[in-house]
């Protein structure tokens, strides 16, 4: 969801394992090699004759969520490119954050790709494989206008919004100390969002795409600061896996020739309202 999305250590550690478990447990009994369920021209195998299954947690607007009966966005019209690519038809899976991030969505077979605007992090990549970078992040903070708000030192003894699972939480627990602020914890972006504009939280961190669409469509808040930790999201695949390796590099392959062909900035445009950075 930037996701940008890093899960703390201790009891966020363990609780993924049992995610991981549990979800295990429901998935086929079947634990070697490729998920077998359908094998197309390409030499992919995906879960579904047909079907890209694709795993996010909505919403995370504008990278991903529902338009009427439709789940749409950025990273959905990207993950598009490489269905067509292998021949698919995407089918997006709603699916906790967590259990994507942990690998467990994998694990228990329920997608053969996840794409949830999620940052690429060295923790990240002992569960999961990742494409190749596809979109440049940082952190923002978002108030309500008027509340003289500028920075993070304006948050003393106040409350800080953040979503959890993400790398926005992260970034405000690192820097609570220093700036003696207290951490809300929301389960979602539009949850984390309400807070700000319901006056639940002074304010609100999370990736600067996300927070920025929230901001143009609520004139009452206003984005006034960005941090820049120089993230980048990537696309999630099965790690130690063929079929998940050759599925990242089919993806990796579709990155660099929309890049290279206009379409990246198409997309890009269509929901930033703006050229892709060079």
């Amino acid at each position: 969801m930037s996701t940008s999305r890093t899960r703390r250590a201790g009891a966020f550690a363990a609780l993924a394992l049992v995610s991981t478990l549990a979800l295990a447990a429901c998935g086929s009994s079947d634990d070697g090699g490729s998920d077998a369920g359908a094998t197309n021209a390409s030499g992919i195998t995906t879960l579904e004759s047909g079907k890209l299954k694709v795993c996010t947690h909505l919403s995370y607007k504008p990278f991903q969520f529902k338009e009427g009966s439709d789940v749409v966005g950025f990273d959905v019209d990207l993950m598009d490119l490489v269905a067509k690519k292998l021949g698919l038809e995407q089918e997006i899976v709603d699916i906790d954050f967590a259990q994507i991030t942990s690998g467990a969505v994998f694990a228990a077979k329920k997608c053969d790709a996840a794409a949830a605007g999620t940052t690429i992090t060295d923790e990240r990549k002992k569960a999961i494989l990742f494409s190749d970078p596809y979109f440049d992040a940082t952190q923002a903070l978002i108030v309500k206008k008027g509340s003289g708000i500028t920075d993070l030192a304006g948050l003393k003894g106040k409350k800080l919004g953040v979503q959890t699972d993400t790398t926005g939480q992260s970034y405000a627990e690192e820097n609570k100390g220093a700036n003696g602020y207290e951490v809300v914890v929301f389960d979602d972006l539009s949850t984390e969002m309400a807070g700000v504009l319901a006056g639940r939280v002074d304010g609100a961190v999370n990736d600067n795409g996300v927070v920025y669409d929230y901001a143009k469509d609520n004139p009452t808040t206003e984005v006034v600061k960005e941090f820049d930790t120089g993230e980048q999201y990537g696309l999630m695949f099965k790690l130690n896996d063929p079929n998940g390796q050759k599925l990242a590099d089919t993806a990796n392959e579709v990155i660099k020739a929309a890049q290279t062909d206009g379409t990246y900035n198409t997309i890009y445009k269509k929901w930033f309202g703006v050229d892709a950075p060079k």
